[in-house]
């Protein structure tokens, strides 16, 4: 065993890095918490997105898409490992416009983007042709939309299973119910502090949602963070019709059409409201009207980890040597470089150069400026 690492946090991004790391010969813990805790992993829709992605940042943009091109292996690899199949699909991705200031703002969007990208751009702003022959159920108001190729989805809930069969399968010792309070030093020892254990490690990664920002402080650690409501609507199984996915609008393997993309800041309470319900189907009917016939079976509101900027953070520990912490809104996507390349560098105790700029520095940077 090349040591024990330590991962807070048992969602997404915490699972998907104990694997890096199992996967690099260390011993591997998972402190959780309860199932009362407010769990972005189980409330989003499960998109894997990019193309809007990074528009003001190229290594962001660059690392979103690394992650997206690993998604078909690291799918395939996850069913051969776990026999569950995440239902990951990838036939691309488009953002529809309804009006004339939608479409400034796409083409905008699509421009900043093709300018960050260079020759590496796979974001084109298309006509309404293009959109309604890949949906042939899409309203007739729909001007143009955004497209990018390496767009897809994948279903959360089978992602969490097969994440946590892996870890299972690695030897990775999952606790629940696991309040942890502190990472510090003892002396020499690089120690995870609760309220009834003391854990030693030689990695510790803090991946535990908006927990992050205060138990990343105490290794001497920032990660500015600010929570986002999020609320989504599931109908009812219906024929497939929606084969490629939008940012408010996918529909799953199984029939059910998945909507919703509101962002509300500084919402710290889960569940729903009624005028931001109403809005999504108002959205949802206005790019699908087949969709008013729909019966909705369920809904719900989570709460997004969002940085304050907007890109991830890698933090590395000065103060604590070996401890880490990582946050980000967009998990799912950049599941596949969590697991295949955060948690081997961090088992390795360091960082890959394609996150350098996304370290808590950049905060730095701005409060000098």
């Amino acid at each position: 065993m090349a040591g024990r690492g330590i991962v807070i946090g048992g969602g997404i991004v915490g699972l998907s890095i104990a694997i890096g790391l199992a996967s690099s010969n260390m011993e591997v813990i998972v402190l959780d918490g309860s199932d009362a805790d407010n769990r972005a992993s189980y409330g989003n829709a499960g998109l894997i997105w990019v193309q809007s992605k990074g528009a003001d940042h190229l290594p962001y943009a660059l690392w979103s898409r690394r992650s997206a091109s690993m998604w078909p292996e690291f799918s395939e690899r996850l069913l051969e490992q776990t026999g569950i199949d995440v239902e990951y699909e990838r036939r691309g991705g488009l953002s529809l416009c309804l009006d004339e200031t939608e479409l400034a703002a796409r083409r905008a969007m699509v421009d900043q983007v093709a300018a960050q990208l260079g020759t590496q751009n796979d974001v084109e702003f298309v006509d309404a042709a293009f959109v309604r022959d890949r949906l042939p159920g899409v309203s007739p108001h729909v001007l143009g939309a955004s497209w990018c190729p390496a767009d897809g989805h994948v279903n959360p809930l089978m992602l969490m299973g097969a994440l946590k069969k892996r870890c299972d399968a690695l030897g990775v010792t999952i606790r629940r119910n696991s309040r942890v309070e502190a990472v510090r030093m003892e002396g020499s020892h690089l120690t995870v502090m609760g309220a009834d254990f003391r854990m030693r490690g030689e990695r510790v990664v803090v991946a535990a949602g908006l927990a992050t920002e205060k138990l990343a402080a105490t290794a001497g650690m920032t990660v500015p963070l600010k929570p986002v409501r999020g609320q989504i609507v599931v109908t009812e199984r219906m024929k497939r019709v929606i084969d490629y996915p939008t940012p408010t609008i996918r529909q799953a393997r199984c029939g059910s059409v998945i909507f919703g993309n509101s962002h509300e800041e500084d919402v710290t309470a889960t569940g729903t409201t009624l005028p931001v319900m109403a809005s999504h189907a108002q959205r949802a009917m206005a790019e699908f009207p087949f969709l008013a016939s729909a019966r909705v079976l369920r809904s719900w509101g989570a709460i997004r980890v969002m940085p304050v900027d907007g890109k991830p953070i890698y933090a590395r520990s000065i103060d604590c040597p070996g401890a880490y912490a990582v946050a980000c809104h967009s998990g799912i996507t950049l599941t596949a470089v969590h697991a295949n390349i955060i948690g081997p560098a961090i088992a390795a105790d360091c960082l890959p150069r394609a996150v350098a700029t996304l370290s808590p520095e950049r905060f730095d940077a701005v409060a000098h400026h």
